[in-house]
């Protein structure tokens, strides 16, 4: 007598619901700022002393010392969100990777690339708030000193193609899961995400040349 095995898998519910609208407003605030501190960071590229005027800004205005813990708590509220969907388990990553390949379907590569990148960037990029909010505040010159010791030049040349992929991808994600990019806007959007990419891609690595090259005093 044969036996028929069927796997129930839970719906989606209410809670889901709620947590994805939390992941999803988490990410965004993640990525507005991430283009807010490129802005603070490439102006270095225009002089050293507009960085300072700016991170100044921030410091008298208490954005730096408040907002900064804000970041790293919905920085890290975000992965917990998100490592929902992470598979973890190396039977899961095979799966993941598997299924992947077969299906060969670009946005379920970006999915991958996504969740390579998460854990990549919550390592680093803790390690980098970490860094700089204890020696505030943020100047030019500092930013410049660090930069130029070669494990910390490494650290930004790994960190910044990282972050870039992640906040792009997930920002075009967003998008798409939430309706305002459809089947027929896809490929404009495509372009728009690798234009997007592409654009803090350059500014990111003009910054770090212009802070190996700034002559420290």
């Amino acid at each position: 007598m044969a036996v028929n095995a069927t796997m129930h898998v839970a719906r989606p519910g209410r809670r889901d619901a709620c947590l994805d609208w939390l992941q999803m407003l988490s990410g965004a605030s993640l990525v507005l700022f991430m283009w807010c501190h490129m802005i603070l960071v490439s102006s270095v590229i225009i002089s050293p002393k507009v960085m300072d005027a700016i991170a100044w800004f921030f410091e008298a205005t208490y954005m730096a010392q408040l907002g900064g813990p804000v970041i790293g708590i919905v920085f890290l509220f975000h992965f917990i969100l998100a490592a929902r969907k992470i598979p973890f388990t190396s039977y899961e990553q095979k799966t993941i990777w598997e299924h992947a390949k077969m299906m060969m379907h670009r946005d379920t590569w970006l999915w991958v690339v996504q969740a390579v990148t998460a854990m990549i960037v919550l390592i680093m990029g803790g390690i980098h708030m970490w860094v700089v909010l204890n020696d505030l505040p943020i100047t030019a010159m500092k930013s410049a000193a660090r930069m130029q010791q070669t494990g910390w030049t490494i650290f930004y040349l790994i960190l910044l193609p990282m972050v870039e992929l992640h906040v792009s991808i997930g920002f075009y994600r967003i998008l798409v899961k939430w309706g305002v990019i459809s089947n027929k806007t896809r490929p404009l959007a495509k372009r728009g995400e690798y234009l997007l990419l592409a654009t803090f891609l350059f500014i990111g690595f003009l910054t770090i040349i212009r802070f190996l090259t700034l002559a420290i005093h």
